[in-house]
């Protein structure tokens, strides 16, 4: 099925926040290619628009199914949506390996970025929405991209690679923004800060 295709007709639903137990545990294999997993990455494709990201896993709607939607630029601001079950991230070593220290941030803790170094390529192989094979090549944001969501399937939340220090800044900018985001978000819309209006 051609991504576009999935990425139409979907519901928004809540996005799931860190400390919340499915975050922060590995998730199972995706083996059903059904109208259930095509249901779901159409619900996580509107999901991740409403929320103006970049990239959006299962566990980030309270599932824990290896999965995950992009719609991401890569380091020449080309565009690249897709579904990706099951992914394994190879990463460069030795001379090829590049790491670049970026803002990041999750939608799973809205209004949070910190710097965290990321090699800037990395390769994403699984399978699509209908079990067939796929591999993604990332540059730029795109590689981040592909190591976060990933890191996510795992258990993994970016402020996990984070130093303790870094990550209290982190905690607290997110905390300091909390307000403004629903506990439904984004099905409620992000409340406008004071300096918005």
């Amino acid at each position: 099925m051609d991504v576009k295709e999935l990425m139409a007709g979907g519901s928004i639903l809540p996005v799931t926040r860190w400390g919340t137990p499915v975050m922060h545990a590995p998730t199972r294999r995706v083996e059903a290619f059904d109208d259930d997993l095509r249901t779901l990455v159409r619900d996580m494709f509107a999901t991740m628009a409403a929320a103006r990201g970049v990239g959006l896993a299962a566990t980030q709607v309270g599932v824990d199914l290896a999965v995950f939607v992009y719609d991401c630029p890569d380091a020449d601001d080309t565009y690249h949506q897709g579904v990706i079950c099951n992914p394994v991230v190879t990463l460069p070593e030795g001379d090829a390996r590049h790491l670049v220290a970026d803002d990041e941030g999750c939608l799973s803790l809205p209004g949070g970025y910190q710097p965290l170094a990321r090699p800037d390529f990395a390769v994403c192989t699984g399978v699509d929405a209908d079990g067939d094979p796929v591999t993604v090549e990332g540059t730029g944001t795109l590689a981040r991209c592909l190591q976060h969501e990933t890191d996510h399937l795992n258990g993994i939340v970016f402020g996990d690679r984070l130093s303790g220090r870094v990550r209290r800044k982190l905690n607290a900018q997110a905390e300091e923004l909390a307000h403004l985001y629903p506990e439904d978000w984004p099905v409620t819309p992000k409340r406008r800060s004071a300096d918005e209006d």
